[in-house]
Formats: structure tokens, C-alpha cells, sequence
């Protein structure tokens, strides 16, 4: 057909304004019916900026039985065998599977396996074996999974599993067996091969010799099949318990299922635990930080109950669960601060059963001491102070009741009055804590001078700023349980104590500054640069510009230190604006922790969560709203360097989630939060018993960060701050956003 050059022109855009519209239109469905784990990106910040990157966990929320691929790092073209079970975060697989097809010499405990088409979603595994021509297929349930493999040559085919520390039996359908962990703890396999194989043996020292029971380090069985073979199946049972128990959670879970169904089931299980919190608005990469974010708010703490029972690893038995489920696998130094407080909002129940395990597992510690990082293996006993308090205090303040605060705030005070105050240490009080009870600090130690105090441990240090900041809240947190007991005498005598971190105030200098035995400051000091790697020699990971700002349970009393509101801010201004002092280079080798830098302030690590909402309490809101805006929008994005440091499992996750709806829990044991600045037009959270509380940010975006209005259910909020009851009666807060910051607003 031969056109005019006009008609041609006039078709031309009639097709480009078509592929528009339907490119608008696949975005609005997306918009429109797009599910909440759809938008979950578990590969974003596999790539870490300098330390720990995070994981990208296959697993169901808050559930024991969880994976990711094993590789020294994201970058790396090898997988390390197929995993079975991570049993701590960060932690490496108990247990590897190998499947095989080739030539038996080739055999190894543990192949590294060159990889392709890798996908992965929170609730199923697929990847392609591509030298070894194997598509591998994996879905899996609270406490047992499956593997499906596709064998695409005609070589004999092998299933090797390996134990790195203990032992594999075959009884002619399934092994069973185990592998020590720590500290008494084992973790148990049942699995269960859907095809009987032609012949097992073991694997030992790369040589295969008939065997049905193997034991030691890097046990291994290997199942072979005969050639032709193009499909195999297995399922398998995970438990802390024993044998037979591995073999219940397998038969109750994932007996007769197909890795599909039980990816479907997985899918289905994530879009419900997701959906607490509906968003709309915002882009597609916006979602996918909020609900990767999310996602990885639900990877710890793991429930271990198994069928009524579970086994804990702080007494080294067996008990009964009396029907409320165990939890463990919370680093609460990390976590206090918005994980514990965004439970207390989305998942109430979970969050009482959570700290009514805290309870029992201090029960059966022979010190009964509040746990600090409790583990599969046990309490840790790792970083500084004991925040684990605040976590007790701030649920029961917003109305969580169903576990016993008379018990808890024992073993919470035990747990900072008679447990050393030395970080890293789970020995008990000494002469370092009987110093901080008469001086109402920790004294610090010159460069150079040798440590003395067995307790002290000699990587870590003292800490001596950040153990008395951080003792100064845990006591002010006691005070306030102390308070709602009835208990006036000791509420007046930590009340008074909360106000130790007034001892280390320079006045002349407006920091936090470590002081000797003697009661002087330490002297010449440079507060980014002094106390060596990680300034542990004074604070703790980070240096004296975040420790300023570490006073979360009195607020307007740092103000008062400072010099007043208007002082505040400006030295809240120089953290933003403050160089590094030295060359990248320089800094994050001393300081590897603290990454994700705005001058000084850091994004990557929790001590620095709170430090951008600090504005809201000086009478200059709009600067915390412009702060989160950029801090948000630059520091975590939907790509693999897109979380600025150690996310911790949900530690700095949950800044992201709360910071995004709009608000943040600044002082974790008041009802009190830190309005900021909405990302999204529209936000609903499900609190539970059909009571929702909805955030509509009108006009919301990159640009419009900073609130014109805004209004509680009908009745003007002009405070940047709103009250957990405001919340859990369910309602509406409204804000009208725009472009240019309303200074009057909140102020």
C-alpha cells in the first residue's frame, strides 16, 4: 500500500501512542493486582557496600527451616552444594545435598556447582546446574522441604549428603541422622528419596565404599541411580529435637506434596503475613523496598516449637510448649529499636510469644539473666548493654499483656545489675560494674594503657561511652517496669540512674566524652578518630558523632545540654555536613561499620536510626521530613548495593518500613512516634480484630516530602508526633504534602 508521507507520520504516532497505552496500562495492573510478595526483591543488597551484605532467605515468616544459596559472595560463579538448613542468620547450611550425574571418580562430600537461571523468591528455589546439565527446583514448609532435580544426560545418577560434624544412616527408605551445631545443640534430617536407590555408600576421602551409617567430620552417603535416570525427588524434615521428630515435621508438612504445591502454599502463606501492611502510590521500585523490607522483618526471631515441643539449647533439654510457641534467633541490640515496636503493631500475639520466650529461656539460664542475643545455640551474649528491657517496657506500655512482666523485669535486672557491663561478656558484675554503681560511669582507659579487668574482652574493649549511654536507657527502661509494678522505690533509684550519661557530658565541646578512673576527660581526643578499630577503645562501632545523639529516653534533657533547641539543631546540621576527616579509605578502615555516610551520620548502622527524627523534638520538623525523604530515597533502592550496611534481619528493615508509612518509634518504651515523612499516598495497616489504621498522604512523591497539614480522624495534628493509643484505636491520619517545607507546621 503506498501512503502519503503525512498519512504515514499520522500512523506512526497512532502506533506509538498505542505502545504507550499499553505499556501504561501493564503498569497499572501491576499497580492495580500486582500481590505484596510479588514486590519482594530478595537479591537487594546481596552486594554489601562494605561488610556483611544481607541474604536473600528462602524461608516462611518467622518460621525454623531456612536457606539461601551458598556462596562465598553474590559475585561468586560457584554454588557450594545445595543447603538444607541455615540455623542461625549469617550462619552457613547444617547439612548439604549434592546431586550428581557423571563418571563416579568425580565424586565429591561437597561440589561446587558453576550455575545459571538462578530465581529465587521467599518461598521457592530454581537453578540450573548448567555444567552439569541439572535443573534443581526447591519449595518448602515451616520445618521440612523438597527438592526436585531433572537430569538431562544419561550418565548414572548420585544424591550426596553430607554432615559436616556428625552422622548419616540409611535404613533402606530414608537417612536420618545429625550434626552438632554448638553448645550441645545437634540439628536432625529425616529425608526421604522418593526414588529407592540402586546402591549407597560412603564417601570418604574422595572414595566410595559400601555403607549404610557413617560418621565424623564431613560425613557423607551417597545414593546411586541408575543411568537413564531424569528425574529425582526428595523430601526432608529438619528438627532440634531428635531423629523421629525430623521424621513427624516431614510427614505432617510436605508427605505427598509436590515442590509446586508447597511453593504455592509458601506464596499464598507470604501474601497473607504481607499484607498486614497494604500500600498504594509510589513506584514499582519504591513497593519493592517496602515490601523487601518487610519480608525481611518476618526471617527472625524462628519459632522451634515442634508439634507442642521444643528443644532449648539454654538449659540443654526438651519441654513442652503448653501450646504458646518458643522463639529464638534475635540479635536485640539490633532489633529493639523498630523490629520488636513494628511486631507490637502488626503481630501482637507473636510479639507476647516472643517475649513469653525471653521469660522461659532466662528461666532456664542458670543466672536467670535476660538474654541479650539468643540463639538456636543459646544466648551470645554479644554487643553492648542489655536493650532486651526496652523491648518488655515498650510492649506493655502499648498494651500487650499476655506474658509475665513481675518475671521479666527480674530477669531484665538481673541482666543489667548483676551480669557484667563489659560488652561481649556473660560473666558476672565485677570491679568494672561495681565502678559504674559508685560513679555512675565506666571509666576509660589511656591509649596505650593495659587492660586489667578480666571480664573486659580484649577485641572488644570497654566501651566505656557507649556501655554508660546505654545502661543510662536499660535503667530508665527498669524504672518505668519498676513503675508499673507499684515498685516506687526502685522506679526513683533507676529513674535517677537513667540520667548517668550526664557524667561523660563535655560541656565545652557538646560530646560525649570518656573519662579515667580519676573523673578527667581523656585528653588529647578526636571524637572520629580515637579508640582504635571500631572506636570500641571508647564507644562502640561507631565514633563520638553518632554516640552524641544516644540519649533516646530523655530527649529534651540533651536539648537542655546542648544549649537549647536551637543550638540542637545546629549541631544536628553539622553530623549531615561534617567531613569524613580522612580519605574513604582512611575511615572505613577503622571504621568499617560505619558506611552509608551523610558527613558524619551513618545510614548503615542502628545506633544512627533515630538521629534524623531528632528535629522533631527542636521545633524543626520540616528538617526531618526532608532528612528521611533523602536518606530513604538514596540509601535503599531496589538493587543489589541497595541497603548501606549490615541489615541485621530486620534491624535496619524496619527503619525502612516505619520511616516509608510515615512515622518511626524513637524511644522504644514510650507510646510515643516520630512523625517523618510518608513515601506513599496511602498506607493501611491491619492492627488485628478488624481494626485498621490508614496513613493518606495526599499529593505524596519524591518531590512533595514535606507536610503542608495534617489531621487525626477529622481534628487538626499540628505536633510532629502521634500516640500508639491513637493508633491502636484504628482510624485515619491525614496529611496534605507538598514541594516546599511548611516551617510553621509541628513547630
Amino acid at each position: 500500500m503506498n501512503l502519503k508521507p503525512k498519512t504515514k507520520i499520522y500512523l506512526l504516532i497512532l502506533v506509538m501512542v498505542s505502545l504507550f497505552s499499553c505499556t501504561t496500562n501493564k503498569n497499572e495492573y501491576i499497580e492495580k493486582s500486582g500481590q505484596p510478595v510479588d514486590f519482594v526483591n530478595p537479591y537487594m543488597g546481596n552486594i554489601s557496600h562494605l561488610l556483611v551484605p544481607t541474604f536473600p532467605t528462602i524461608h516462611l515468616p518467622n518460621s525454623l527451616l531456612r536457606v539461601y544459596p551458598e556462596r562465598g559472595d553474590f559475585t561468586n560463579i560457584e554454588l557450594h552444594a545445595l543447603p538444607l538448613v541455615v540455623t542461625s542468620h549469617r550462619g552457613s547450611s547444617a547439612f548439604r545435598l549434592s546431586p550428581f550425574q557423571g563418571n563416579e571418580s568425580e565424586l565429591r562430600p561437597v561440589i561446587n556447582y558453576r550455575y545459571d537461571q538462578e530465581k529465587l523468591t521467599p518461598y521457592s528455589y530454581s537453578v540450573y546446574l548448567d555444567e552439569q546439565q541439572i535443573q534443581v527446583d526447591f519449595g518448602l514448609s515451616h520445618q521440612s522441604a523438597a527438592y526436585q532435580f531433572q537430569f538431562e544426560k544419561s550418565d548414572p545418577a548420585y544424591l550426596i549428603l553430607s554432615s559436616k560434624n556428625g552422622e548419616l544412616k540409611w535404613d533402606g527408605n530414608a537417612i536420618s541422622g545429625y550434626q552438632y551445631i554448638a553448645n550441645n545443640t545437634r540439628v536432625y534430617v529425616y529425608m526421604v528419596p522418593e526414588e529407592i536407590p540402586v546402591q549407597v555408600s560412603q564417601l570418604s576421602d574422595n572414595t566410595l565404599s559400601e555403607a549404610s551409617n557413617v560418621k565424623g567430620a564431613n560425613a557423607s552417603l551417597v545414593l546411586k541411580y541408575p543411568e537413564g535416570t531424569s528425574a529425582l525427588n526428595v523430601r526432608y524434615g529438619i528438627s532440634f529435637i531428635d531423629e523421629v521428630q525430623a521424621k513427624e515435621n516431614l510427614k505432617r508438612e510436605v508427605a505427598g506434596k509436590s515442590v509446586a504445591e508447597l511453593q504455592n502454599i509458601g506464596r499464598n502463606i507470604w501474601n497473607e503475613a504481607l499484607g498486614k501492611i497494604d500500600i498504594k502510590g509510589g513506584t514499582n521500585d519504591e513497593r519493592t523496598v517496602f515490601y523487601t523490607s518487610l519480608y525481611r522483618c518476618f526471617e527472625r526471631p524462628v519459632c522451634i516449637s515442634e508439634n507442642g515441643r521444643y528443644y532449648s539449647a539454654f538449659d540443654s533439654k526438651v519441654h513442652e510448649d503448653h501450646g504458646r510457641p518458643f522463639y529464638t534467633d534475635d540479635w536485640i541490640w539490633d532489633s529493639y529499636r523498630a523490629h520488636h515496636p513494628l511486631r507490637v503493631l502488626i503481630d501482637s500475639k507473636k510479639e507476647e510469644d516472643i517475649l513469653n520466650s525471653f521469660v522461659l529461656m532466662s528461666e532456664q539460664m542458670e543466672n536467670n539473666w535476660w538474654p541479650t542475643f539468643p540463639e538456636i545455640t543459646g544466648d551470645s551474649r554479644r554487643m553492648n548493654s542489655n536493650h532486651g528491657v526496652a523491648s518488655v517496657i515498650d510492649a506493655y506500655r502499648k498494651g500487650l499483656r499476655n506474658f509475665d512482666l513481675n518475671k521479666a523485669y527480674i530477669a531484665c535486672k538481673g541482666a543489667i545489675t548483676e551480669k557484667t557491663l563489659a560488652p561481649w561478656s556473660g560473666r558476672p558484675a565485677g570491679e568494672l560494674d561495681h565502678f559504674y554503681k559508685q560513679h555512675g560511669y565506666i571509666p576509660a582507659l589511656y591509649e596505650g594503657e593495659k587492660e586489667i579487668i578480666p571480664e573486659v574482652n580484649p577485641g572488644e574493649k570497654r566501651q566505656p561511652v557507649a556501655v554508660t549511654l546505654g545502661t543510662s536507657y536499660d535503667e530508665w527502661c527498669l524504672s518505668q517496669i519498676a513503675e508499673e509494678l507499684g515498685n516506687e522505690e526502685e522506679a526513683y533509684f533507676f529513674k535517677n540512674n537513667s540520667f548517668n550519661y550526664r557524667n561523660l557530658f563535655n560541656a565545652e565541646t557538646k560530646f560525649f566524652h570518656p573519662k579515667d578512673k580519676d573523673g578527667n576527660f581523656i585528653e588529647p581526643f578526636d571524637y572520629k578518630f580515637s579508640g582504635g578499630m571500631g572506636a570500641r577503645e571508647y564507644y562502640g562501632e561507631n565514633n563520638g558523632w553518632t554516640y552524641r545523639w544516644d540519649v533516646q529516653h530523655n530527649i529534651p534533657d540533651l536539648i537542655k545540654l546542648m544549649g537549647g533547641s536551637q543550638n540542637f539543631v545546629k549541631e544536628l546540621d553539622r553530623t549531615f555536613t561534617e567531613s569524613l576527616g580522612r580519605s574513604k579509605y582512611g575511615f572505613y578502615a577503622q571504621l568499617p561499620d560505619q558506611t552509608g555516610n551523610v558527613g558524619q551520620f551513618t545510614m548503615a548502622n542502628e545506633p544512627s536510626l533515630h538521629i534524623p527524627y531528632l528535629y522533631n523534638y527542636a521545633g524543626q520538623p520540616w528538617k526531618t521530613q526532608k532528612r528521611i525523604g533523602k536518606l530513604l530515597k538514596e540509601w535503599f533502592r531496589n538493587d543489589l548495593m541497595g541497603v548501606p550496611g549490615d541489615e541485621d534481619g530486620g534491624g535496619m528493615s524496619s527503619f525502612v518500613v516505619f520511616s516509608a508509612m510515615g512515622f518511626y518509634p524513637v524511644t522504644p518504651g514510650s507510646q510515643q512516634y516520630s512523625i517523618g515523612s510518608p513515601m506513599f499516598e496511602n498506607v493501611s495497616v491491619d492492627l488485628g480484630n478488624d481494626i485498621i489504621f490508614e496513613i493518606e498522604a495526599y499529593n505524596a512523591s519524591d518531590e512533595n516530602k514535606y507536610i503542608q497539614s495534617a489531621m487525626l480522624n477529622g481534628v487538626p495534628l499540628n505536633v510532629p508526633w502521634i500516640s500508639h493509643e491513637a493508633i491502636a484505636k484504628g482510624g485515619k491520619l491525614t496529611f496534605e504534602m507538598g514541594p516546599k517545607a511548611n516551617k510553621e507546621w509541628g513547630k
